[in-house]
Formats: structure tokens, C-alpha cells, sequence
């Protein structure tokens, strides 16, 4: 819901809801208006950004609405596009419409392969959300393609603000750092992360579910259809594979999202155990957001889902054996609040 050019989140939509549960309603007279703006959108991209050199990519949509604008956009940029799944429909004949999902990445990966492209790149089902795999099999995740988008727009606007969730890894701080920007860790969701960009003046914002925000050069709001294009327009510019230029940047041993399926209401109970008992000698605890600690090698994070009834967590660190003792100081940890819980890890 945006109104005014506010996207609505906590707080505002439970006082949406407070009004219409009361009958506390505005009557009048309104309009509804529908335009294309297809051409518009397309139009705006293409005459602002553009690789130096074709690239041939392939686009998993899907069956999501970015399999309409998605191709064309990177066509106009200077790309060679090979479709999969650019088809709209909304049953997702092919698979679920969610690129943070491996599972869902793997016909891309496939494609990739056969046609030998440069990159795959995957959007989800409204098209706000961008996921990446590149010739050798590999998932880029979102924290590391906030690094390479980081450099760039730092590269032009020094010392701005770049905000990043909870979920990002740690070395996603330093990288920003090194580029002369100001790294400022927030909470998960894309509405709290426009809200503190407006806030913070950012330039720049991610998430690790695949939502990326620019304000530089463009209106703030999360667009994967965008952030693929600025992210060929980078990799174009660059003598190097795309391989290569994500070779370059750190790496440590991390999982992807992980989720312990509750019933409704019950996870925020958990997390508020957890938080009250929950101990992490020699780690930097961050509350913003869930339970993150942060230790030297590597960090761990709990946080309950904003859309879903569950817990989400993520662990990231050095080695295997840092991401193997991190995972079980959370696992005795969770596991003292409820023995029979049923961990992914």
C-alpha cells in the first residue's frame, strides 16, 4: 500500500485495519485511471543505461509479470536475451516464482549451460525481486551483488549512505567502508527499508531475499528488472567474466535462508523467549531485527518472518568450521527454549 509516495508498513496498516473494523471511513467521489507504461518504463531505462559490450543472458520469469517488460528492457540495454518461462501465468506451471529459493534456480542453471550465456539472471513474481547464476553453476547471492552495486554507485556518489538487512553478511560492511560509503545495517522488509533510505538519505539499499533499492539514478523503490540491467551495465564494463568479477569479491561459507514452519502467532512468542534467555559469549548482539551475533569469523541471526508464520535463519562465516560452531551455539540455544523443535541445520 503506498500513499503518498509512502509505502505503509507495521504500525500504519494496523491502523488501516483499526479504521475499517471501526467503519472510521472517508465517503466522497474518486477516479480510477489506468495507463501502459510499458514504453515509458523502457524508454527511462534504455536511455540511461547501456552495456559497452553484448552480453548473452538468460531470463527465468517464471511465469511471472516481469516475462512481459523483463526481456525487452535487457534487449534495449545491449543484451542477447534467451527466454525461459517468460510466459505469464499464474498457476507457475514450472516452478514457484521465488529465486531465493536454489531449488527454483535450477532448469536457469541448466539453461545457462546448454546455451552457453554469460549469466542467468531470475526474477520473481511481480518482478521486484532479481536472483543470479552465473556459466559455472554458481548462486550469487544478493549480499554479494550489493557489493559489486556498492562500488559502483560509490564510485560517484563517495561517502553516501548504503543500508543493507540483517540477513547480509558481515563483510558487505567492509566492502562498503572500502568504497568510502557509510554501511548502516536495518531491518528486513522492503517498505522499513524504503522508510529509512528516505530517512537516511541513501543512495543505495539491499536485501538478501533479492530486493535492491536505487536511489541513485533512479526513484528509490525496489525493481529487479532495474537492478539486472544496472548489474550487465557493470559486468560490461569489465574485460573480466562475470565469473571473474564475482571472483573477486569476499567469500566466505554461508546457508541460504532457513525457515522453521510454526503455527500463526506462535513464532513472535518463541522470539520473545529467545531474546529474554538466549546467551552468545563473545559475540556483538544486534536486536534490531531478531537475535544477531556477530562474532570475528562469521555471525548468526534468528529473526521471525514478516509474511510467513515462522522463523527465518541464516548463519555466514570464514570457514566450515566457524559456520559449524556458530550454527550449533544456535541450535543449543534454541533448542533450551523448546526441545522438540525441528531444526533445518
Amino acid at each position: 500500500i503506498v500513499l503518498g509516495g509512502e509505502t505503509l508498513a507495521e504500525e500504519s496498516i494496523q491502523e488501516i485495519f483499526a479504521r475499517i473494523v471501526e467503519g472510521n471511513l472517508t465517503h466522497g467521489m474518486g477516479g480510477v485511471q489506468s495507463v501502459n507504461v510499458q514504453d515509458d518504463y523502457l524508454d527511462r531505462i534504455v536511455s540511461d543505461v547501456q552495456t559497452n559490450r553484448r552480453l548473452k543472458v538468460v531470463v527465468d520469469a517464471g511465469n511471472g509479470v516481469a516475462g512481459v517488460i523483463g526481456p525487452r528492457v535487457l534487449e534495449g540495454i545491449g543484451c542477447e536475451v534467451e527466454p525461459l518461462f517468460c510466459e505469464v501465468d499464474g498457476h507457475f506451471p514450472n516452478h514457484h516464482p521465488d529465486p531465493s529459493d536454489p531449488r527454483n534456480l535450477t532448469e536457469l542453471k541448466i539453461a545457462v549451460k546448454q546455451l552457453d550465456a554469460d549469466l542467468g539472471i531470475a526474477f520473481d513474481g511481480d518482478g521486484d525481486r532479481l536472483g543470479v547464476v552465473t556459466k559455472t553453476g554458481e548462486i550469487i547471492y544478493p549480499d554479494r551483488l550489493l557489493m559489486l552495486f556498492a562500488q559502483d554507485v560509490l564510485s560517484r556518489t563517495p561517502g553516501a549512505a548504503v543500508i543493507y538487512d540483517v540477513k547480509c553478511t558481515g563483510q558487505l560492511s567492509e566492502v562498503i567502508v572500502r568504497g568510502g560509503g557509510s554501511p548502516l545495517m536495518w531491518k528486513t522488509g522492503h517498505s522499513l527499508i524504503k522508510a529509512k533510505m528516505r530517512e537516511e538519505d541513501a543512495a543505495l539499499a539491499g536485501e538478501m531475499s533479492g530486493h535492491f533499492f536505487f536511489a541513485e539514478r533512479w526513484y528509490g523503490f525496489d525493481d529487479g528488472i532495474y537492478a539486472a540491467a544496472r548489474l550487465l551495465e557493470i559486468l560490461a564494463l569489465r574485460e573480466a567474466t562475470p565469473d571473474q568479477v564475482f571472483d573477486e569479491l569476499p567469500k566466505g561459507v554461508s546457508t541460504p535462508e532457513l525457515k522453521i514452519e510454526m503455527a500463526e502467532g506462535e513464532h513472535y512468542a518463541f522470539m520473545e523467549r529467545f531474546r529474554e534467555r538466549a546467551k552468545f559469549p563473545g559475540a556483538r548482539v544486534t536486536t534490531i531485527d531478531g537475535i544477531r551475533a556477530d562474532y570475528k569469523d562469521g555471525w548468526g541471526l534468528v529473526r521471525c518472518s514478516n509474511t510467513t508464520p515462522c522463523l527465518v535463519l541464516r548463519f555466514d562465516a570464514a570457514d566450515k568450521n566457524a559456520l559449524e560452531r556458530i550454527e550449533a551455539a544456535y541450535r543449543e540455544q534454541l533448542l533450551t527454549i523448546d526441545p522438540q523443535l525441528k531444526l533445518p541445520f
